[in-house]
């Protein structure tokens, strides 16, 4: 059976996209009627305010002690609530035509994933904290993040390009650390453990023309605020629209890893987009990255991936998805798995996921999700439960509510 399964994924399986609304007024305004954006302060000056809170449990079929779900990362504590996300929002956004126009956007999360979304040298310090690797050790279940924070400028030339400067969210991928952006409440390995989530620097967008468009500049590696303001990388990508079915969108990044150290850190992904009908949409997903000198190795490194999703709109409130995934990673550095002597261990992570989108009005999500996960490695080291299973299935559930 095991060895079907990964076929099956590595061969083309999945479900994704949530279902619609033309509605999509927050609870705030569904409840009381007023919209704070319809304001005469806000129409003056173009600036929205928004967010949303999302939280969610996990059951797994086995459970430690220590109620840790992982490698699986987010929803990484079992049989416990957790508020995933309380994001807040302010933006302006530029205008694209024949005028200069400047915008920008600030976010603000606190919750279980800002601890995850945090860049080095500047969300980490907001609050002090003691040294240590666990909530036990002086990390916190609970933080606080400014994973945006950007101003944007739009210059009229030819076509119009668009100016990103500041801390903002990567290109890279497909799926996304916002929670009402993804079609299930769980992440893939490779978002998790491939990917970088944010990035500090400049970026500059320009449409070639209604089927092409380009994004290129410079930003200061992974995840990074200030602590390595020398180690400068390029992040770019561009984007393929043949026509409204299909999307092909290729993005990488590339770059030293310190300022101060030659130890190159390039991955790439490739993210195909397309929708066999009105309501059934398909996404296929590869990366791949390779890191010279990897510290804890002391050699070089790479890891890659693949992921499918297919998901189908039942109707306007419902829709259903599947999600398979395999993530290589070669040698261990990128999960972080250990042996009882702490030796890396590499492998192969499989993983397959159905769940639900249901939406009952315009500010209200439910995710469900089942999911199924299992390990491949050459030796005795096993992934799951605190190192005693090889597999695991998990079933849990979120809520979104945006306001």
């Amino acid at each position: 059976m095991k060895k079907i399964i990964p076929t099956l994924i590595t061969g083309g399986l999945a479900l994704t996209v949530a279902p619609t609304h033309a509605d999509d007024a927050g609870v705030i305004e569904s409840l009381s009627g007023y919209n704070v954006n319809d304001s005469a302060f806000a129409k003056s000056t173009g600036i929205n305010v928004g967010g949303w809170a999302s939280g969610g449990i996990t059951y797994a079929s086995h459970n430690n002690q220590a109620r840790s779900n992982a490698p699986i990362s987010f929803n990484d504590r079992i049989n416990e609530v957790q508020l995933n996300q309380l994001n807040l929002f302010a933006e302006r956004a530029v205008t694209k035509g024949d005028k200069w126009d400047f915008g920008g956007r600030v976010d603000f999360m606190f919750g279980t994933d800002s601890r995850k979304t945090q860049a080095t040298g500047w969300d980490d310090r907001m609050i002090p904290r003691n040294n240590g690797n666990s909530p036990g050790e002086g990390e916190r279940f609970y933080d606080v993040a400014f994973p945006q924070a950007y101003a944007e400028i739009y210059a009229p030339f030819g076509n119009g390009i668009t100016a990103k400067i500041g801390h903002f969210y990567t290109l890279i991928g497909y799926e996304v650390v916002t929670s009402p952006d993804n079609f299930f409440y769980s992440h893939a390995y490779t978002m998790l453990y491939g990917e970088p989530f944010t990035h500090t620097g400049a970026l500059l967008s320009y449409d070639i023309n209604d089927f092409v468009s380009v994004t290129g500049g410079a930003v200061m590696g992974w995840d990074n605020f200030r602590e390595n303001p020398g180690a400068w990388n390029f992040l770019g990508g561009v984007t393929l629209k043949p026509d409204d079915d299909t999307s092909l969108a290729v993005s990488m990044i590339s770059g030293d890893k310190l300022d101060n150290e030659s130890r190159n850190t390039t991955m790439y992904s490739v993210v195909l987009q397309h929708n066999f009908t009105d309501k059934l949409h398909y996404v296929l997903q590869h990366d791949f990255g390779v890191e010279e000198k990897n510290p804890a190795t002391g050699t070089d490194t790479d890891w890659y991936g693949i992921n499918q999703y297919l998901t189908y709109d039942i109707n306007d409130k419902l829709a259903a998805g599947l999600r398979g995934e395999w993530f290589r990673d070669g040698k261990g550095v990128r999960t972080g798995l250990v042996d009882t002597a702490d030796n890396f261990v590499g492998g192969n992570y499989y993983a397959v996921t159905a769940g639900l989108n249901y939406m009952p009005n315009s500010w209200l999500k439910l995710r469900p999700e089942v999911r199924y996960d299992w390990f491949d490695a050459n030796g005795a080291t096993q992934a799951f439960d605190g190192g005693t299973e090889n597999d695991q299935i998990a079933v849990a559930m979120d809520m979104i509510v945006t306001f």
